[in-house]
Formats: C-alpha cells, sequence, structure tokens
C-alpha cells in the first residue's frame, strides 16, 4: 500500500507538500519524465498523447529548450485514483468510489484551518523587480495550435482578498502572457475571483492578485472546485491536510504569499485596462469562449524558488491531465452536500469524465419513498458543487454503479421512461465555456433524469439477469486456474 500523507488533525513534518508528492510519486511509478520537451506545443500534445492511455502518469517536463537546467514544469499532478491518495492522505484505492467515500467520510469531521503567517520561505529565494520582471522567464506552454498566446496561469492559484468581508480566496483562473509584466485574467461569470474583482471596480479601485504557477496539488484541487463562499481555499485544503499553511505577507498589497510555492506574480487589476485574451482550448474540448477583452494584471513583483517547478494543466477533449482529479472532487463535494441537505440512501456519486468532468452526473440511492428519485436527483442538479456549467444529472437505483456508464445507460434505457421520468431545469448557472450557448448567454438548461425502478413498481420489476454473488465467487474459485491463463 502507498504510504499515505497524514491525514489527521496533527500538523505534517514537512512544509514541501509539491516537492515530496513529487517524490512519491516517482517511487511509486506513477510519475513519466520528458526531456527536451519544447513549450511551443510539444508540452501540450504530449499531454495529449499520454492522456490516452490506460493509466496515464503525472508528467515531469525536464531540460526544456531556453531554459536553465533543472527548471521543470508538472502536468497531471493528481489524476490518478494513486496520486490523489497520495495528495489527499487517503488508502490506496481498490475503485474510484473508494477515493470518493474517502472524501465524504473525511467532510464529516473536516475543520478549516488558518495559514500561519511567517517572515521567511523559499519562496523569497529570487525577488524581482522593475525592469527585470519577465513573466517569460519561466516556460509558459502554447498549448494548443489555436491558442491566442502562452499561458503562464492554468493549474494555478489566483490569490484575492474581498474588499468588503475581509476573506481571502484563491481560485484557478486562466492566465493569458501580454508582455514581460502584463498577464490576463479570464473568470467566468459569477465566480468568486470574478465577484471580488467586480467589487473594487465598482469602488473605482484597482484590484490586487497573487498568481501561484506552483503549489501543493491540494491547493489546485480547492482552488477549481465550487466552494462555498467565504470559505478560503487555503483553510479548505489545510484541513485536509491537517496542518496549517505557512504564508507570508506579500510585499506590495499584503496578500498571504503561499511560503513553499514556487513561482508567485503579484500585481494589480484597474478598472477598464483590459487587452484581448484567448481564444483558450478549453476543458469542454472546445476552444469555447473565443475572444475577447478581459482585465489585464500588472505585474510588480516576481517571487520564485531557485530550480522553480511551474505546474500546468492542458485542457482537452477529455480525459485530460486534470478531468479524472475533477471527477473525484467534485463526485465527493456533491455527496457531501445532497447529505447535508437532508437526503438519505446516497450510495454514490459520480462525475465522468466523457461529461468533461462537470456535465454529466449520476448519483445512485437506495430507495426509502415516492420522490426519493427525483429529490436526489434535483438536488444533485442544483447544490453548489453540481450546478455550474452542469447538463445531465441521472439517478440510479443502488445495484447500478454510477462510475459504470454501461450500467448507467442500461439502466436509462430500460428503467428510464422518457416522457415520465425526465424533466427539465431552466436557465440554470452556466458560463461562456458552454460551447453550446450563443455569445453573451450565461445560463443554460438541464435534463434531469430518473432511471430508477419507479417506486410503486419496486415488488414486481423484473428480476435482472446475474449470477448472485455466492454463485459468483464459488464458480470463480473452482476454475480460478483456468481463468489465470486467460
Amino acid at each position: 500500500m502507498l504510504q499515505a500523507r497524514k491525514a489527521s488533525a496533527e500538523p505534517t513534518e514537512t512544509q514541501e507538500p509539491l516537492r515530496e508528492a513529487l517524490a512519491r510519486f516517482d517511487a511509486s511509478g506513477e510519475l513519466l519524465r520528458i526531456r527536451g520537451a519544447h513549450w511551443k506545443l510539444e508540452m501540450g500534445t504530449l499531454a495529449e498523447i499520454v492522456y490516452r492511455q490506460e493509466r496515464p502518469p503525472a508528467i515531469l517536463f525536464e531540460d526544456i529548450p531556453g531554459y536553465p537546467s533543472g527548471w521543470r514544469a508538472l502536468s497531471g499532478a493528481t489524476n490518478s485514483a494513486r496520486r490523489l491518495a497520495i495528495v489527499l492522505g487517503f488508502p490506496e484505492p481498490a475503485h474510484p468510489l473508494d477515493v470518493v467515500r474517502a472524501y465524504r467520510d473525511r467532510m464529516k469531521t473536516h475543520k478549516p484551518i488558518a495559514p500561519r503567517v511567517v517572515k521567511e520561505g523559499p519562496v523569497l529565494q529570487n525577488v524581482l523587480k522593475g525592469d527585470r520582471i519577465d513573466v517569460l522567464k519561466f516556460p509558459a506552454p502554447l498549448l494548443h495550435e489555436q491558442d491566442g498566446g502562452r499561458y503562464l496561469g492554468t493549474d494555478d492559484l489566483v490569490i484575492m482578498r474581498d474588499p468588503e468581508e475581509n476573506w481571502v480566496n484563491c481560485g484557478t483562473y486562466r492566465s493569458m502572457v501580454h508582455g514581460p509584466d502584463r498577464v490576463g485574467l479570464w473568470m467566468s461569470p459569477g465566480k468568486h475571483g470574478r465577484q471580488i474583482r467586480e467589487k473594487y471596480f465598482k469602488q473605482g479601485k484597482p484590484c490586487p492578485v497573487l498568481i501561484s504557477c506552483g503549489h501543493d496539488p491540494l491547493l489546485f484541487l480547492a482552488g477549481g472546485n465550487e466552494i462555498r463562499f467565504g470559505l478560503s481555499e487555503l483553510d479548505f485544503a489545510a484541513g485536509h491536510r491537517g496542518a496549517p499553511y505557512e504564508v507570508i505577507e506579500s510585499e506590495l498589497y499584503r496578500l498571504p504569499l503561499p511560503a513553499h510555492a514556487e513561482i508567485v506574480l503579484e500585481g494589480v487589476m484597474h478598472p477598464g485596462e483590459t487587452a484581448p485574451e484567448g481564444p483558450f482550448g478549453e476543458f469542454t474540448g472546445y476552444y469555447a469562449g473565443g475572444r475577447s477583452e478581459q482585465p489585464v494584471v500588472r505585474v510588480e513583483r516576481v517571487y520564485h524558488r531557485d530550480d522553480p517547478i511551474l505546474s500546468i494543466a492542458c485542457p482537452m477533449v477529455p480525459p485530460s491531465d486534470f478531468s479524472f482529479s475533477k471527477c473525484v472532487m467534485k463526485a465527493g463535494m456533491i455527496w457531501d452536500e445532497v447529505e447535508r441537505a437532508g437526503l438519505s440512501g446516497v450510495r454514490g456519486v459520480w462525475v465522468h469524465e466523457v461529461g468533461c468532468a462537470r456535465m454529466f452526473n449520476v448519483i445512485a440511492i437506495k430507495q426509502a419513498y415516492a420522490g426519493h428519485a427525483k429529490q436526489a436527483a434535483l438536488l444533485a442538479a442544483s447544490c453548489q458543487s453540481g450546478s455550474y456549467l452542469g447538463r445531465f444529472v441521472v439517478v440510479v437505483d443502488e445495484d447500478v454503479d454510477p462510475t459504470n456508464l454501461d450500467e448507467v445507460i442500461w439502466a436509462m434505457c430500460t428503467r428510464c421512461d422518457p416522457a415520465e421520468d425526465i424533466d427539465f431545469i431552466r436557465r440554470h448557472w452556466s458560463g461562456p465555456l458552454d460551447p453550446r450557448l450563443p455569445r453573451g448567454v450565461t445560463w443554460n438548461s438541464r435534463a434531469v433524469i430518473d432511471a430508477c425502478r419507479p417506486f410503486d413498481m419496486l415488488g414486481e420489476f423484473p428480476p435482472v439477469v446475474q449470477a448472485s454473488g455466492e454463485l459468483r465467487s464459488k464458480v470463480a474459485a473452482k476454475f480460478a486456474d483456468q481463468l489465470k491463463r486467460r
């Protein structure tokens, strides 16, 4: 079994979660080292090739042409059940739902932990100001052939402080390079970072920001999901690792700078200052969102470690180098939220990669009363973690594995009457990355599909054709030697 990161409430022994995780990935055969890949299209294309393979590893790009030896880029840090177990501190899973269940169980006792402010840290090994600032000092990749430019921030953490409520949000938003000291930030309508930015702009004030481009993979898991408004991702992720993150007050705007981050930009967005951003190949598998005017960050400080590691995410037609981890985290969060809303009988939740880790979500329940299945589906479609950019929600009986697409489609085809069991929710939260929406529209509809046996037919519904568990075990044991030879 893999040695899991400590998951109790006691502090962990290290403040080097990214570099420690890399060592563990390597020791467990979960890391592929690729030398000599160029930032221009080769990194993105290699990620596409590797993540079309079965059980793909994380990729560590080394000896990047044009950059110092020792400077690296990392793709896919959380994108397998084993790597997620390392990052989250769970036992090695035998099934994807094992990680989801472990996450759900932890959330019953999870408590956020505030950061600890320190004066020093490796991120201060190099502090660049003025004419020394050049964000292309780092191997920001051009990931896709039709991308509008190089993106330094894909697996990033954009750190902002709410000017009214004083809490710190850390979200993952794409950051395009405009020049040596200019980057763009694209934030979808409704996202917490977008709301915070608009508060500054409505007051006529510049919006301070940090952009971390290499950090604990736990922070990427937190920053890329819909955590409740007002809860800092730094606190949320620290609750999972069992110890506070060490942060340094940034030099200019006193934002919490992760002390052990690899690369961090500090700057401001000014009201009305924009530049063309995009297009960018996104997680839906399209260049959705096109090219548009987006706010620009004037970079005033660059902090980085010696021999920094740039974290990258390469969105594409799923599967991608982060889609599996999205599925696990989002499934666990949906499960937690629907149970906290009072729903009983949940046996499993899964968010499918083929649905871009958002658009085809399945919840399995043990039916207890008429209307139970519809209640489960509506909650899964409307909770915070399941709401953004959704499309289909399917509820199935407990005998259906929600991670098995064949079983889910079989249940839809044999237990769902389209006229009776499919409902629609209109004007739900979506965004410009939805390729189906006309430009300017940020809401969509949802199909809520009841693929359970009708509750009033439970006693008379035809039985499923399959061997009993006892018979399967008996026959498998009898013919074990012959089955092994196949």
